[in-house]
């Protein structure tokens, strides 16, 4: 198969760096790194710049622009919404602009999209402490170039098991949502409500002191972990059994305690529900609950129920990085109903639990195929 540079058939436009003291609450959305993840734009909080600043024309984006992070994740890619409009281009983010005839815009951004791709900017990154990709790098990578009625063909069934993949995403969504509507149904004008201080009996976060790593041993996980609000073993740090021994002394994690994320991708809640031995980053909290007042599965639809989540975006400190602090962690108000309600809500969560399980394994089972195909295409 032929191959192609990027810079034949594409524009490829840097960002400018927009001051976040200038930021106003209506006005231009500015797209920064950290919206850009792989395969979509995460705008939960979203900023703006004045209309009326001086150059802005050269920065604004096109609805189906692609987007991709220069920097830290590097490689990660990104198509913009007519919905997200308008909107303009922060700095250390490039747009790839499709000038050529030669190519779909849904083709080039599944090769994009690619675990290859992402492992060749890897690659390809320089720095230590952040990885950084050049835009001329960028312009002179080859990617392969079929006939427009074999992209054609490649996208329809990329597009045809990613739509499988985004219902079964909404469907798992529609479950939580549930537990979410029911726990406000039973608990919202619920009175009493007591500090979370006063639920836990430690209130504590992981190591402060990044242990030696190895390849196998004790997981270690991170945020990244958390962010479907349950526990997931998947990482590539280990440490050893010493290691966990001295660390545990810290944090002695049982099941039934609960962990909440802290930086980034901040408001996680996440129940232990394993006799497994890990550790964590001192970006997870760590909340062990007193289990004759509170039920740690309440606890947890508590932390993600809207006003949980209210009161956890209110209480972040930070811009470039939003950090919940565990002082503020310690004053969250969580609605405190009899053990026997607690209890009978968690038995019911536990059901739904049970469906999410099913379409999750049918997720992972079509994500697999999805990424053997593009594996097979790509690379």
């Amino acid at each position: 198969m032929k191959k192609t540079k990027i810079e034949d058939i594409c524009d490829i436009l840097n960002g400018f760096a927009f001051k976040s003291d200038k930021y106003v609450k209506k006005g231009i959305r500015v797209i920064r790194i950290a919206n850009v993840q792989k395969g979509y734009i995460e705008d939960n909080a979203p900023v703006f710049y004045p209309t009326d600043f001086s150059g802005m024309e050269r920065y604004m984006l096109r609805e189906g622009d692609l987007l991709m992070s220069l920097t830290g994740n590097v490689g990660r890619v990104a198509l913009i919404q007519k919905e997200m409009l308008p909107a303009a281009l922060n700095q250390r983010v490039a747009c790839l602009r499709i000038n050529s005839d030669r190519i779909t815009k849904k083709y080039l951004y599944h090769i994009l999209n690619s675990d290859f791709f992402e492992q060749q900017c890897m690659q390809a990154s320089n720095g230590v402490a952040q990885k950084n990709i050049s835009t001329e790098w960028l312009r002179k990578y080859e990617i392969p170039l079929c006939s427009i009625d074999e992209q054609l063909k490649v996208t329809e069934i990329l597009d045809g098991i990613q739509n499988v993949i985004d219902s079964k995403i909404a469907e798992l969504k529609g479950l939580d949502d549930l537990v979410r509507s029911r726990f406000v149904e039973l608990f919202g004008e619920c009175r009493k409500r007591v500090f979370l201080n006063d639920l836990c009996s430690i209130i504590t976060d992981g190591t402060h002191q990044p242990p030696k790593f190895q390849s196998d041993g004790v997981p270690f996980i991170f945020v990244s972990n958390l962010a479907r609000d349950i526990i997931t073993y998947d990482t590539e740090k280990y440490i050893s059994a010493e290691t966990y021994l001295e660390l545990y002394k810290r944090t002695p994690i049982e099941i039934g305690d609960v962990l909440l994320s802290t930086v980034g991708s901040y408001g996680h809640p996440a129940v232990v529900t394993e006799a497994k031995k890990f550790l964590f980053q001192r970006h997870i909290a760590y909340l062990k609950p007193k289990h004759d007042i509170v039920n740690s599965f309440f606890l947890h639809s508590a932390l993600l129920s809207p006003d949980g989540q209210r009161q956890i975006k209110e209480k972040v400190k930070g811009i470039a990085q939003k950090t919940l602090n565990l002082s503020e962690i310690r004053k969250i108000e969580i609605p405190l109903p009899e053990l026997q309600k607690q209890n009978q809500f968690a038995d019911f969560a536990h059901q739904v639990d049970k469906s999410k399980l099913i379409v999750q394994k049918e997720l992972d089972e079509t994500q697999l195929l999805f990424d053997s195909l593009m594996q097979e295409y790509f690379g």
